[in-house]
């Protein structure tokens, strides 16, 4: 699972406070001195990364980050539960925003409602369905059956089975029924890719 990060600009004291109980997180923090240090170093921020600070920084010299990734404080002395708790509403209200619209090749897949979607159509995935079209999709290269059985089921790479090559050509098919194409996973003879 991936960590999501809380960026913290000029707000050293609540860094301290939040340090101290970093085993405690959910998140991984970072701190900037300034608006500057982020803007340099713009390339570690993801959409859904969350941005704390006092100041207003201007979000339009990020790329991908807008209003909902900040999280400005300069106004409100909390309790800290509730600024927990507001960060922590923040982190899953991004994240459930990130992945309510992934794009692959021309099609959408929504990994909240698990619908994989191409114009007007859309098809229920199964999760498993999901995580395979995920990792063939994220490392742009072709996967051989050991490699999908050890990172998508977690089996050892000598056991004799055919669920991977069952689960593909199920969702090939399905892909295939409802859209009409039959290469979105392609076969090679060194096994499957999505291209």
């Amino acid at each position: 699972m991936i960590t999501q990060e809380v960026f913290i600009i000029s707000f050293n004291s609540l860094y301290e406070i939040l340090d101290e109980i970093k085993e405690n997180l959910s998140f991984k923090m970072i701190k900037f001195e300034n608006q500057n240090d982020l803007v340099k170093n713009s390339d570690l921020i993801s959409p859904n990364s969350l941005i704390i600070s006092k100041i207003t920084p201007n979000l339009s010299l990020i790329k991908g980050i807008t209003d909902k990734n900040l999280l400005d404080l300069k106004d409100c002395p909390l309790p800290f539960n509730k600024l927990l708790e507001l960060i922590n509403i923040q982190l899953i209200k991004l994240k459930f925003n990130q992945q309510s619209k992934i794009n692959i090749k021309n099609y959408e897949l929504n990994l909240n409602s698990k619908f994989f979607s191409k114009n007007n159509s859309s098809l229920k995935l199964t999760e498993k369905e999901i995580e395979i079209i995920l990792y063939l999709n994220n490392t742009k290269q072709t996967h051989n059956v050991a490699d999908l059985q050890k990172n998508i089921w977690g089996y050892s790479p000598n056991m004799e089975t055919h669920t991977v090559e069952t689960h593909i050509y199920r969702l090939r098919k399905k892909i295939n029924n409802k859209f009409n194409d039959e290469n979105f996973i392609s076969s090679h003879q060194n096994g499957y890719f999505i291209n």
